[in-house]
């Protein structure tokens, strides 16, 4: 069985967009995806006024273990039930292609839309680890980064190598929307509601009751 078996042909070509477009790229494994996702794609949304949103959905993080990860079509056809909203687009197009790190995901999309601007998404929680993630500071010094806040980990901004390697590179959370425009590296923390569910606990309590 193929990574892309099952997938639909559209979800594996870079989503569709117009030159100009403010975009959010939002990446994950998504297993499974739930409506915390959900919250912090659309708070990023909100409060960064974007015309759209990319959930990626990859073929897995080499930083997990993989024990646990359900096909990719599966996480995908799941991702499209939770994230429906007209504006954001479900896809796997790093399986297209055979990518495993986001940088290489996010050298792709620099290359083929460069008339739109990007900003990277992610929960506080995958704050931390970041510099564990291929070319990080390639990553912050090429794209704007937007962190969303998480139960459990909203001090971790404070103290993550990523923060204090570009504290100075912080916006205001009131001037969030200017992070688009700004010239990287430029990061903003955002507030908003939070929901305490997590693909870890989804798949135990699955586990569980199966």
């Amino acid at each position: 069985m193929t990574v892309t078996e099952g997938v639909p042909a559209d979800a594996l070509k870079l989503p569709h967009t117009e030159p100009g477009l403010r975009v959010g790229l939002f990446g994950g494994s998504f297993n499974p995806p739930h409506a915390g996702h959900l919250l912090v794609a659309e708070t990023a949304m909100r409060k960064l006024g974007l015309d759209r949103l990319w959930w990626m959905v990859t073929p897995g993080n080499p930083l997990k273990s993989h024990g646990e990860l359900a096909p990719l079509a599966e996480r995908l056809a799941a991702s499209r039930i939770v994230a429906r909203n007209p504006r954001i687009d479900v896809t796997a197009f790093e399986a297209a292609h055979r990518i495993r790190y986001t940088a290489d995901a996010l050298a792709l999309i620099k290359a083929k839309k460069p008339d739109i601007a990007f900003v990277w998404i992610m929960g506080a929680d995958s704050l931390a680890t970041f510099h564990l993630w291929q070319r990080w500071r390639w990553i912050a010094r090429t794209f704007a980064l937007a962190v969303v806040d998480r139960p459990g980990a909203t001090l971790s901004f404070l103290s993550s190598p990523m923060a204090v390697t570009f504290q100075r590179s912080r916006v205001d959370e009131e001037q969030a929307a200017s992070v688009l425009s700004r010239e990287p590296p430029a990061w903003v923390f955002l507030h908003g509601p939070r929901s305490a569910l997590s693909s870890t606990a989804l798949r135990k309590s699955n586990v569980r009751h199966s």
